[in-house]
């Protein structure tokens, strides 16, 4: 019987295509482009997002008869200058932003602060009842802050701070958001043989937080930082409580007596007060809003 020779066998098609695994990698050095329904969507999320701002500015270059009126106006008048210095000496608005700034400052600062470093003791720091701090630190997130308001002003009361800015800035000084926040962040980000190593090198608690936990924990600081200073910035219902339009008031505070009259409420000047506290923090926000995205780029990144 005649030895037959043996041929090569075809290709395996499935064998040559290339699994799931082979084409993420083939395609993770392409730069993807974003098509025209992708432009539409962020223009209009924008515009959407933006259009309050405007139509703030609007209505405060109008008068107060004019903003009420049915349609509403859609384009600038001719009175935002006049509405922004009538604002401007009506309440002492130079003194509340001044306030305001150093409330927020104050509070933001050291609510990174003080989490930072809780955050770091619950995520990394073995010791006792551990997990029942944690449980009670974020068990006070769900009482109502009205509850608290009752106490806290007699004290405020008893020490003497009525009208004064520690009443407003020592109650705020950490969060148990923020103490929450910086926990999980470190707990994923800080790895425990980095701790180990700085230790084993001879370092002590506090240069162990200042080389080792503060780098790693920059992004979530930044962020952390800007929420608390815009949540502070706008805070409305303590500071009245404890402040008064005529000593030491915050921007909110100074809001709430503007455009006041004898018998209605002019809604350009208010709003022309509420145009002057958002423009700081648009400031804030267009000076440091790229150094914090680059700061969270730079901590999503692993190696």
């Amino acid at each position: 019987m005649a030895r037959t020779l043996d041929t090569p066998r075809p290709a395996n098609p499935a064998a040559e295509r290339p699994g799931p695994g082979r084409r993420f990698r083939q395609s993770a050095g392409r730069q993807h482009h974003a098509g025209p329904l992708t432009y539409a969507l962020l223009v209009l999320a924008a515009a959407v997002s933006l259009f309050p701002l405007y139509w703030n500015v609007v209505a405060a270059s109008h008068t107060g008869e004019r903003v009420v009126a049915a349609p509403a106006p859609l384009l600038p008048g001719p009175r935002l200058l006049d509405n922004l210095t009538f604002a401007w000496n009506q309440v002492d608005m130079g003194e509340a932003l001044v306030n305001t700034t150093i409330v927020a400052s104050l509070v933001a600062a050291s609510t990174v602060l003080f989490s930072t470093l809780a955050g770091f003791a619950f995520a990394k720091l073995p010791f006792r009842g551990r997990t029942m701090l944690l449980s009670l630190v974020v068990a006070t997130m769900t009482i109502p802050p009205q509850l608290s308001v009752i106490p806290l002003y007699q004290i405020v009361t008893d020490l003497g701070w009525v009208d004064q800015l520690q009443s407003v800035v020592l109650p705020s000084l950490v969060a148990a958001f923020g103490v929450f926040f910086m926990r999980q962040f470190l707990v994923e980000a800080l790895p425990v043989e980095l701790v180990e190593a700085a230790r084993m090198d001879g370092a002590h608690s506090l240069r162990v937080i200042w080389h080792v936990v503060f780098p790693v924990a920059r992004p979530a600081m930044a962020v952390l930082g800007m929420l608390v200073f815009v949540q502070s910035w706008n805070d409305f219902f303590w500071p009245f409580i404890a402040l008064t339009p005529d000593g030491n008031p915050t921007l909110q505070v100074a809001l709430a007596g503007l455009g006041a009259g004898n018998h209605s409420v002019d809604h350009a000047i208010v709003l022309t007060g509420a145009l002057i506290s958002t423009v700081p923090l648009l400031l804030v926000f267009a000076f440091l809003g790229k150094h914090i995205v680059g700061g969270i780029t730079a901590g999503a990144v692993k190696s």
